[in-house]
């Protein structure tokens, strides 16, 4: 069915429109979009980027798989399930994140629970919200071994056998994953209630149309079949070479504008669309921030004038055709007048969800081919996971983590930072001083990463978003928020193996709660850590400029963190 899709429209100036036409027209010269189709992998590096290209027919590829869905979620609404906790990383969690924002949970249907960290705190907080005899956990991992899935599987399903007993508590999971994967044997021994297979051919970040997106959708009661009929009729027009095929012209402007320097593409989207950012946020940074290059989104950053960007900006504008948001239709004007350029996406409505993840799928995989680097890999990401697992087993053979020497210890903040960057900051007396030597290191076309190894919660979210606005609006840079272990599957690719303008503040603190992983010496706080350390060390290798801020007690601490930041900017 050839749906409509959302109208895109763009403004550039003379010498940036003259660069992206050119690039279209070599691009249609080359037939990249055929070439696609085709599944060639010279479009990209010719590193076997032809082995994931099972995405392109997902929306013609899996009605059966909606179907299904449908039906298993007609089944747990029917029995009164009063919600369902999905434990995922990545691709696995951050598109039914979305639809839980942008559709929402319908009447009669459970709430959706998704749970992506190793947070003590975050999942002690999901644990006491349930109730386990009303609850579905879904289990969601391509591969079936990504680290946190199988750890908070392991201690939900020990809690939920000593609450419900063996043989019930296998009828309150169901699993997502890979054909043959070692989450699908463990799950068929202790009889899951369903097991619903992934595309092997598909990579994680391009999963939102297959059954890690359909099957959430399905629970919270979205209409499955009409969102694929929308991405279907986005796939049709992105399988033509005319000027229909906007989601071709819009990977070749965002990848040309990326090389011009314009390569923080920064998102203002109206309130009922903003969660779709944080999909969008993995991947592009996930799929393009490699080899030294990369194209670094923002998501989430308050929208400001003019004035406090550089111009290193294209900005994104989501509007609703139906709800105009007029604070940020005139923030995007606004930004207009001033040469930034601007791209506008309307949508019709919360089902054009579809089409939107099919329309950035092929825009990402279009931008790949610009940049030339494979957008279906994540080798950094790989590498950080590497280090966690080794630092893990060192703590299960001695019982604790390495020790690091701390910069200076201040009211409750530890400081620490890398060999590379410790002659960058020089020596200090206290806290502010170090965090004022951090901040200018900040120059014209570096970003700021908040790297927050902390509970995902509008408090501590409050206390992050107030330090990036501050240090966007008095240095003029880019800024980025991301909660581990979550952003590891996410924009942590970019920040490792993308070009290195990223200046990174990791935030990490003590656990005033902690809890046990079943059948291991570690805890979740301690993997937490290990997490953490471990995305310092890779960064610390790849030369990137590092600070880590340890709190004792986190909401004091991150008070006092705020206003050390407050004081050094002014």
């Amino acid at each position: 069915m050839n749906m409509p899709a959302s109208d895109v429209s763009w403004s550039l100036s003379r010498d940036l429109d003259l660069r992206v036409r050119a690039r279209i027209g070599l691009m249609r010269e080359q037939e990249v979009v055929r070439r696609i189709w085709n599944a060639d992998p010279s479009v990209w590096s010719g590193s076997g980027e032809d082995r994931w290209i099972g995405w392109l027919t997902l929306p013609m590829g899996q009605r059966a798989s909606g179907d299904r869905a449908v039906r298993f979620a007609g089944q747990i609404k029917h029995e009164q399930i009063a919600d369902v906790v999905l434990l995922g990383m990545g691709g696995s969690s951050l598109a039914p994140e979305v639809m839980r924002s942008i559709i929402g949970v319908q009447p009669g249907y459970p709430n959706l629970h998704v749970l992506d960290s190793t947070n003590p705190a975050q999942i002690i907080a999901v644990e006491r919200r349930i109730d386990f005899k009303r609850t579905v956990f879904l289990v969601a991992s391509k591969s079936g071994s990504t680290l946190e899935v199988n750890i908070l599987k392991q201690y939900f399903y020990s809690l939920a056998v000593q609450k419900l007993g063996d043989v019930e508590a296998g009828r309150h999971f169901v699993l997502i994953t890979d054909p043959g994967s070692k989450l699908q044997h463990i799950a068929e021994q202790e009889h899951f209630r369903e097991i619903f297979a992934g595309v092997p051919s598909v990579g994680g970040r391009y999963s939102a149309l297959s059954n890690f997106g359909l099957v959430p959708a399905a629970i919270i009661g979205a209409d499955v079949s009409l969102m694929l009929d929308h991405a279907e009729g986005m796939a049709r027009r992105c399988a033509t070479d005319g000027d229909e095929n906007i989601a071709f012209l819009l990977g070749a402007m965002l990848g040309e504008l990326a090389l011009a320097g314009r390569d923080k593409p920064t998102l203002i989207a109206s309130p009922a669309f903003a969660g779709f950012g944080a999909w969008l946020e993995q991947l592009v940074a996930e799929s393009l921030g490699k080899q030294g290059k990369g194209i670094i989104p923002i998501d989430g950053e308050a929208v400001g004038g003019p004035d406090v960007y550089g111009d290193d900006r294209v900005f994104v504008h989501l509007r609703s055709t139906k709800a105009p948001d007029l604070a940020t239709e005139r923030a995007a004007d606004a930004l207009e007048r001033a040469g930034h350029p601007i791209v506008r996406i309307d949508w019709s409505d919360r089902y054009a969800l579809g089409a939107e993840f099919y329309r950035w799928e092929f825009a990402t995989a279009v931008m790949g081919a610009v940049l030339g680097v494979n957008p279906f890999d994540q080798p950094d990401v790989e590498e950080s996971k590497i280090v966690t697992r080794r630092l893990a087993t060192e703590y299960e053979k001695s019982g604790q983590l390495p020790e690091d020497a701390a910069l200076i210890r201040e009211q409750g903040l530890s400081v620490y930072t890398d060999a590379r960057t410790r002659p960058l900051l020089g020596d200090h007396d206290s806290v502010i001083e170090y965090v004022d030597a951090f901040l200018r290191l900040l120059g014209p076309g570096d970003y700021f990463g908040v790297l927050a190894f902390i509970e995902m919660n509008e408090a501590h979210r409050g206390e992050l978003e107030a330090i990036r606005q501050m240090v966007r609006d008095r240095r003029n840079v880019a800024t980025s928020v991301g909660f581990g272990p979550r952003f590891l599957h996410s924009t942590g690719q970019a920040h490792k193996g993308g070009p290195n303008t990223g200046v990174f503040l990791q935030i990490t603190s003590d656990d005033a709660e902690d809890i046990h992983v079943p059948e291991q010496r570690y805890s979740f706080g301690t993997i937490a850590l290990a997490q953490a350390r471990g995305d310092f060390e890779v960064l610390a290798s790849r030369s990137r400029r590092l600070l880590r801020v340890h709190c004792k007690e986190i909401e004091s601490g991150l008070r006092l963190l705020r206003s050390f930041v407050e004081d050094s900017l002014s």
